[in-house]
């Protein structure tokens, strides 16, 4: 159960690295918070947004694997939504100025827990991170490897694994980096550049797999 090649990983790994090292409006909610009021509300943020995810993932293993063992017509309508929705990404991510949000301020200084609750609602009320993780963990399903469910919540979790790893040490020195972006836009274009290319060949690849 769960058999993978290493490529599989490799692959899977540099998406989830990518995908949590680019700049977007979760990393520049928790970045402004951190800048704003310190590492504690940081974290909050941080966890909130964690959260929120997890809670986007158990969606997307449990819904979209019953659509899709469920309906042909549904499969291919997810399919080529996914598809396009993954060029589209990777095209906006192309053409970013590099700064994603980043430096934008933070709300007034708020309690740890409302931060907490707002980090939350922040990633659970995104109708893009549905969508995203609705086209893009069903790349990583391989055929006669698991249960299409637990594969899908897998490499769910697994992105937001990838996260601890990354994520927190951002917090630490949040200060610097949002300066660091503030200063040299390239940091954040490279990126999101990187972050495109990877996109829209997913994209690609989701439009021509067979159901």
């Amino acid at each position: 159960m769960l058999d993978y090649s290493l490529a599989h990983w490799i692959t899977f790994l540099s998406a989830a690295v990518l995908l949590n090292l680019s700049p977007g409006p979760d990393m520049a909610f928790i970045l402004g918070h951190t800048v704003k009021s310190g590492m504690r509300t940081g974290f909050a943020a941080l966890f909130g947004i964690w959260t929120g995810a997890c809670l986007h993932v158990a969606m997307a293993a449990f819904g979209l694997s019953a659509v899709l063992a469920a309906s042909a017509v549904a499969f291919t309508a997810v399919k080529w939504i996914g598809a396009l929705y993954l060029v589209w990404l990777g095209i906006q991510a192309l053409r970013s100025d590099g700064q994603g949000g980043l430096v934008k301020a933070a709300e007034n200084t708020l309690p740890w827990r409302r931060v907490y609750r707002q980090g939350i609602l922040v990633s659970l009320l995104n109708p893009k991170v549905a969508i995203f993780f609705l086209a893009f963990l069903p790349q990583f399903v391989v055929e006669g490897a698991g249960p299409t469910w637990l594969q899908l919540a897998v490499h769910g979790v697994l992105i937001i694994v990838v996260a601890v790893f990354i994520e927190p040490p951002l917090i630490l020195a949040g200060g610097r980096l949002a300066d660091l972006i503030k200063r040299r836009r390239s940091v954040g274009l490279w990126l999101d550049r990187g972050l495109g290319a990877l996109l829209v060949a997913l994209g690609v690849r989701l439009a021509l797999t067979t159901r």
